[in-house]
């Protein structure tokens, strides 16, 4: 087919945009790619080579019985088969599988996930606590876990005026005067510092008034240091010497503490150990040994690197399902919804009068009623599916695109060659369709790229708000709920 001069014109001028010119290509591309999605992401192999003989399950259903003569007329297990003895003792039978060996729907069992054998030992700081008491003369009574906030013991505090062991701002001696005059008072905290440059905070609780005022006040003091302190981990291999890292908390480690570690971490490879409570260089630590179990959705692993979902199902494969439904329900609803579009607008447009006043009416009339009503409403009556989706968005989607087409017919209607079109006893249709609608098209082309974005941002909004496509249909929707959740 020939194109006239002034559409090779607009083609050479598109192609000079080459940001354009790039996105059609790569969407074109990407379209492509998911329509292959079977060729790269299925359960079922590509190429079958079993006693001889070829087959091609990817194009074509086999039974059971045609490999293992079971007499089962169901679909075979292909992993099961690969991995059988009757399969690996002939020559030349062989198996091709596709790049990733899952398809969309099929649950991956927790068993077949490749996890490293080896246990993660994580060294944490424990958070300093203690707390005192003080009287009204700001003596210190009944100290417990405090002294090393002090560089001394807890029997060497008792006694000793608080004002003695740290500066105490006059705010929170007033806050303090306060709980003991039996007034209601918020919490108040102090920031101290030692001599030696540690710092600690002691802080009096929220206090409501009583029927006596108190003998004491309780003060509680920590390290936020050691509260704010990283997490340090290490990770042993079975199999492997075992060893602890020489540098950061493990290295200040005890000889004794680190064989108690090591211990700990090999009787967690056959089950559950005990967290263990260690000190280095004055701090106390706990130290914990976990082992990787899978738990779905699960993070990125061998043969998934994407990850896999809360249903055990590969989230690259769907993810690729999910680009040619969308990409597919984009073309289809933009192709119709434009077309009637074209149609409402073009019929309007050259006609006009009172078939203009009148549809214009129509379409206010019909421009009111709530979609997403509609598509309840047929969802719950006919069930969701990709068919209603595209029938009820289409109903509704062309009513912008008959508003420009009017326009340019409302405005082409009267130029020159198409009165002389009309002059020579030119049918309406075919100067609609002919002459008028090819230079009526500004406004398709212009819209075309983004009613296709906003048709597949809105499938992923109704499967994000659970009234798209029905489950298990890979929907990029779906995987957003899961992502978010």
């Amino acid at each position: 087919m020939s194109l006239n001069p002034v559409t090779r014109k607009r083609l050479r001028r598109f192609r000079a945009i080459r940001r354009a010119h790039f996105s059609l290509i790569l969407l074109c591309a990407l379209y492509a790619l998911s329509l292959a999605a079977e060729l790269l992401c299925n359960s079922r192999p590509l190429y079958v080579r079993y006693n001889g003989k070829s087959y091609f399950p990817v194009v074509r259903s086999y039974p059971d019985d045609a490999f293992t003569g079971s007499g089962l007329m169901t679909r075979p297990d292909y992993r099961k088969l690969a991995a059988s003895a009757s399969f690996r003792a002939g020559p030349g039978n062989r198996i091709v599988f596709p790049p990733i060996p899952y398809g969309p729907y099929e649950s991956v069992p927790a068993g077949d996930i490749e996890l490293p054998d080896a246990v993660q030992i994580s060294l944490a700081p424990e958070p300093r606590i203690g707390t005192i008491s003080v009287t009204a003369a700001g003596i210190v009574e009944k100290p417990d876990s405090a002294g090393s906030f002090f560089n001394t013991n807890d029997a060497a505090l008792s006694g000793r005026p608080l004002t003695n062991l740290a500066p105490v701002s006059p705010a929170f001696l007033g806050a303090l005067a306060e709980r003991f005059a039996n007034q209601d008072s918020e919490a108040a905290t102090l920031e101290c510092t030692r001599a030696d440059g540690a710092r600690f905070t002691m802080t009096a609780a929220t206090f409501a008034r009583r029927a006596n005022p108190p003998r004491a006040v309780r003060l509680t003091l920590r390290d936020p240091l050691s509260e704010n302190a990283a997490r340090e981990t290490a990770l042993l291999e079975r199999g492997r010497p075992a060893d602890l890292p020489a540098s950061g908390a493990f290295a200040r480690l005890s000889d004794a503490d680190r064989d108690a570690v090591l211990a700990a971490a090999e009787r967690r490879f056959s089950g559950p150990v005990e967290p263990l409570r260690l000190s280095s260089g004055g701090q106390a630590l706990t130290a914990r040994f976990d082992r990787e179990a899978v738990t779905f959705p699960f993070r990125p692993v061998r043969g998934h690197p994407f990850g896999l979902d809360s249903s055990g199902r590969d989230v690259l494969a769907r993810i690729l399902y999910g680009l040619r439904t969308s990409l597919t329900f984009g073309f289809i609803l933009v192709i119709v919804s434009t077309a009637a579009g074209i149609l409402a607008g073009a019929v309007q447009g050259y006609f006009g009068g009172l078939l203009d006043l009148a549809g214009q009416r129509l379409i206010e009339i019909w421009e009111s009623i709530p979609f997403l009503y509609i598509l309840i409403l047929m969802g719950s009556v006919f069930g969701r599916s990709f068919l209603l989706l595209i029938a009820c968005y289409a109903c509704f989607n062309w009513i912008g695109m008959s508003f420009y087409m009017r326009a340019e017919f409302l405005r082409l209607r009267k130029t020159a060659f198409v009165e002389s079109a009309r002059c020579l006893g030119v049918p309406p249709r075919r100067i609609i369709f002919r002459h008028i609608l090819p230079n009526a098209l500004v406004p398709v082309i212009t819209f075309f790229p983004f009613s296709l974005v906003g048709a597949i941002g809105l499938l992923a909004a109704l499967d994000y708000l659970g009234f798209g496509l029905p489950p298990p249909t890979p929907s990029w929707g779906e995987l957003l709920t899961q992502a978010q959740e």
